[in-house]
């Protein structure tokens, strides 16, 4: 059996597009499809390299369960604590509440039928079987098939062993690889003896086999199968007892790797520091130096990429480079034994805080959609560097920082859970930088109280404020009072809120800020003075906001301030411009995946609706709004001040509709899921992917390169 593609784009789910031939095992994928049938819960098991998760994402894609097939890999995950937010993201399960991810999934798989691939889950086992027995326990209609080496020993489990390819499919795959890279090539009869003589050698093991055939276009089949047979005898791995498939499949990679030039060999172990995708940019500063010069990096790189040692991926943010798990840790294994592993994960670290620095900086400017979509690509890579700061001696201050930069991403992208995570386990800890955690202590305020979690954001806050006044740290104070104001606006304190925040503005001002935290403040004092009824005061603090950032090329901070200018569009009595403003601040606030930005314009949009005179409409989207809100945090964050709009959506839409249809009319838009819910607010069909905010034309691209750590005054700059 061969086919190209893997999944149906018009199905639900995220399964992979599949860009070769898959070759073979029509026979297991017949049983492989039984067994979904008779258990709810499968797994895939067999040794690295055998081929177990290209027949899962096949097998997966002609099931076809109603709410669709998703695919979670964990490989990169390294926390046992990340598992539930490596599933949530999976199934595009956007929450920045206090909610533990368990009781999120439960909830969004409760009346759901869908199939879960878990793939890469051997280094979290524990954790991972703890998961997939809860949710199949209390999610009827989930179904998962699992991909490892090892079995999850969860109750009704039925295992599924993947054995090796037959001697004629495996064949069939060389002569396919090898075309790939020898055009024109076939299985003749001057090589088929050779070609098959080979597969057999290699156990028909599809990643020996697929290495093999990377190296065609320097020797033929002959030459191939006498330097096997030799790299059998150098290389066996494990000991007498071990299986004699590990000891090939080791014998395989290290084959390859023996005929890789010493420059290969060195690049290839110092590559298997990344966690996930990288750039050349990345690799040529941390696998550089001590033998290997950073020009000569992209050469060495280009035949690691030739020997199927890599595999590049276009991402949103630009090709990357990836490297097979078993790759990587034949590589990581050689770095150990080089023993430079210490050096390099800390090269590492530093490329990484790096660039969460720039990306942070960058976030004020037009590369804003772009900063969103490279700190996603990036994330593996930037988990393990904030892994290592946390668990490393003498490095948790760095681990502070850095949870606390990527505070845009957190908070703008909708990653609040994560971002709460990292950011507790960094001031729980003990460092001698106290500019490192005072930010890392606003931070962790600021998403508590979006998250609606007052008494953890209040702590943090009194915290920050008392070490930044010990240390005489303005910029910290700054952002204490800040946030500070924040929480006494949505507690409607709105007296207390304007006080604070005019005194941080003024603060900011004193000490030279200037970015979207500044300009956040602002917005959040126009709402204040808004709520009290000074509606020009608001309008003029906006309008300041906006020319700011057309200037600078803001986004993200600008759809609050047009939300805040609809809102006094709306009260005046002019729903159109009020549409027009809503609809723009949507529209961006749904490209960066902000769920709170989100479903504030929903809701003052259903007012819009209802004033306009289409009641029904109105309620759909309350309703609508009513599903979005248990992601986000307490629906309207429980203030009186921004509840009046929707209590006056709901009693004009009531009056015109009465309740009975009323009631239907919200539970329609009850069920609309969030695309479905942006796209019926926008009146236009179509999700935005996260890189596709957009920016002015006619700039410059950005030539910077990440600094390898974080200046002083970099840090101050940006809180």
């Amino acid at each position: 059996m061969r086919a190209s593609e893997c999944s149906d784009r018009s199905a639900p789910g995220n399964l992979p597009l599949e860009l070769n031939a898959f070759v073979g095992r029509t026979a297991e994928l017949a049983r492989l499809a039984e067994a979904l049938g008779q258990a709810r819960l499968v797994t895939v098991t067999g040794m690295g390299g055998m081929g177990k998760s290209r027949l899962a994402a096949r097998a997966a894609a002609h099931t076809r369960p109603r709410d669709g097939s998703w695919r979670v890999e964990l490989a990169s995950v390294r926390d046992p604590d990340l598992v539930a937010y490596a599933l949530m993201e999976a199934l595009t399960l956007t929450d920045q509440t206090s909610k533990p991810p368990l009781r999120l999934l439960l909830d969004h798989l409760a009346e759901r039928q869908l199939l879960l691939v878990v793939d890469g889950f051997e280094h979290l086992v524990d954790a991972c079987a703890a998961l997939v027995g809860e949710l199949l326990r209390h999610a009827p209609g989930l179904r998962v098939l699992a991909v490892g080496r090892r079995p999850l020993d969860v109750e009704g489990e039925l295992l599924f062993p993947l054995a090796p390819l037959r001697e004629g499919e495996a064949a069939e795959l060389f002569t396919d690889r090898a075309a790939a890279r020898v055009p024109g090539f076939t299985l003749d009869d001057g090589d088929r003896a050779d070609v098959l003589e080979l597969c057999r050698c290699l156990d028909g093991i599809p990643l020996a086999v697929e290495l093999a055939a990377g190296r065609l276009s320097t020797l033929s089949p002959g030459q191939l199968l006498s330097r096997l047979d030799d790299r059998f005898r150098l290389l066996t791995g494990g000991g007498r007892d071990a299986l004699p498939r590990h000891q090939t499949l080791r014998t395989a990679i290290g084959w390859s790797h023996e005929l890789c030039t010493p420059e290969e060999r060195l690049l290839w172990s110092r590559l298997s520091v990344f966690a996930g995708p990288f750039d050349l940019e990345a690799a040529e500063y941390v696998c550089s130096g001590d033998g290997l010069h950073a020009d000569d990096v992209l050469d060495v790189l280009g035949e690691l990429l030739a020997q199927s040692v890599l595999a590049r991926e276009e991402t949103t943010a630009g090709l990357r480079y990836r490297m097979l798990d078993t790759v990587r840790a034949y590589g990581a294994d050689w770095l150990v034994a080089a023993g430079d592993a210490s050096r390099l994960r800390r090269r590492h670290r530093d490329w990484y805080m790096g660039l969460a620095t720039w990306c942070e900086l960058d976030w004020f400017s037009p590369r804003q959609g772009e900063v969103a979509a490279r700190v996603e690509t990036e994330l593996p890579n930037l988990r393990s560097a904030l892994e290592y700061c946390l668990t490393e001696p003498g490095e948790t201050h760095l681990g502070q920082y850095l949870a606390g930069s990527l505070w845009f991403y957190w908070v703008g992208c909708g990653r609040l859970a994560e971002g709460r995570h990292w950011l507790e386990r960094g001031v729980e800890l003990d460092s001698d930088r106290d500019q490192s955690r005072l930010k890392a202590l606003w931070v962790l305020g600021y998403v508590a109280i979006l998250q609606g979690d007052t008494v953890p954001a209040i702590t943090a806050l009194q915290e920050c404020r008392e070490e930044a006044e010990r240390t005489d740290n303005p910029t910290a104070i700054a952002y204490a009072e800040h946030r500070t104001g924040c929480l006494a606006l949505v507690g409607d304190d709105m007296a207390r809120a304007e006080t604070l925040l005019r005194s941080a503005l003024d603060r900011y001002h004193e000490i030279g800020e200037l970015n979207s935290n500044v300009l956040m403040a602002q917005v959040e004092l126009a709402m204040a003075l808004a709520f009290r009824g000074d509606l020009p005061g608001a309008v003029k603090l906006c309008e300041d906001v906006r020319r700011v950032c057309e200037d600078h090329g803001e986004r993200w901070a600008l759809a609050y301030a047009l939300y805040v200018l609809a809102y006094e569009a709306q009260t005046a009595g002019d729903p159109g411009r009020a549409r027009g403003l809503l609809e723009q601040s949507l529209d961006t606030g749904h490209a960066f995946h902000d769920l709170l930005g989100t479903v504030l314009a929903i809701e003052l949009l259903a007012l819009v609706t209802e004033t306009e005179g289409d009641a029904a409409e109105a309620a759909v989207l309350q309703g609508a709004a009513a599903r979005l809100w248990p992601s986000v945090g307490l629906p309207l964050f429980g203030s009186a001040y921004y509840n009046v709009p929707h209590e006056r959506c709901e009693a004009g839409a009531r009056r015109r509709l009465g309740d009975e249809r009323y009631e239907e009319c919200v539970r329609a838009g009850a069920r609309l899921g969030r695309e479905a819910a942006v796209a019926r607010a926008l009146r236009e069909p179509g999700p935005r992917p996260l890189g596709a905010v957009p920016s002015p034309r006619g700039l410059p691209p950005d030539t910077r390169k990440p600094a390898v750590s974080p200046t002083s005054k970099g840090g101050e700059t940006t809180g």
